[in-house]
């Protein structure tokens, strides 16, 4: 695990990056235009990106299982919602992780 790529300021970063893309995901659900699909793809980048760089311990229960499902159907609204719980409990499991490096 990369204790520097965990900081809360790293962290912030990727959360802002993922909050602007979300609401632009949200819209395109909401308008279904078909700008979904593209506007995922960057999102699962972006996580794949998060958990590469801050190492696998941050990835969520089933994750790899979980970002491979969404993977396969991108542009449907169920998978958009399960990247929207991947980043939250990233997010969480970061913080855990944090507290207990400063701990040990």
């Amino acid at each position: 695990m990369n204790i520097d790529a965990i900081s809360k300021e790293k962290i912030d970063e990727w959360f802002t990056q993922w909050t602007m893309l979300e609401a632009q995901i949200h819209v395109a659900h909401a308008a279904r235009n078909g700008e979904a699909k593209g506007l995922m793809e960057q999102a699962i980048k972006l996580f794949e990106r998060l958990v590469s760089e801050a190492g696998e311990e941050v990835m969520p229960l089933n994750g790899i299982e979980r970002i491979a499902f969404i993977k396969t159907k991108p542009g449907q609204y169920a998978c958009y919602r399960q990247l929207d719980e991947l980043f939250k409990e990233t997010k969480k499991r970061t913080a855990r992780l944090r507290l207990q490096a400063a701990k040990g």
